[in-house]
């Protein structure tokens, strides 16, 4: 799995002008999913980024997690995250999983991030999304699976 998470102070995403998610403070997350990827997986990364000391203390040091700030997800699939562009000029996504699987992958993800105490709020799997961020910092990591 491969994570793009962004801290934001609000954010949202659309499909055909409707708002399927919208979040206060938290993280926007970007996930990716590739064809090894399964319970494993999604159980590492999602206590991985609720438990990332990201947010600034009352020191303005990066100290407390999600969870520190019961700060709120919203999560958007992504499989571009797994597209090749060393060769050529058109991306090759031969490493994203199959979309069959990368729902599955996605929505265990999702289930068990709530299940630590987090309100996540979704794209829809698989559409055309409108993401709306305003940038905390802006703070932008990389979380990808060992």
């Amino acid at each position: 799995m491969r994570v793009v998470l962004q801290r934001s102070k609000q954010a949202s995403v659309s499909v055909d002008g409707n708002v399927t998610g919208r979040i206060d403070k938290g993280l926007v997350l970007l996930v990716g999913i590739t064809h090894d990827d399964g319970e494993k997986e999604a159980a590492y990364m999602a206590e991985k980024i609720v438990n990332l000391r990201i947010f600034e203390d009352e020191s303005g040091k990066m100290n407390e997690s999600l969870l520190d700030l019961q700060g709120q997800i919203l999560s958007i699939s992504q499989f571009t995250l797994y597209g090749e562009t060393k060769k050529g000029r058109r991306p090759n996504f031969m490493d994203a999983a199959k979309p069959e699987q990368a729902e599955k992958v996605y929505n265990l993800f999702n289930t068990l991030l709530e299940q630590k105490g987090v309100n996540v709020e979704k794209g829809v799997f698989g559409a055309m999304m409108d993401v709306s961020l305003v940038n905390d910092g802006p703070v932008t990591l990389i979380v990808e699976t060992p």
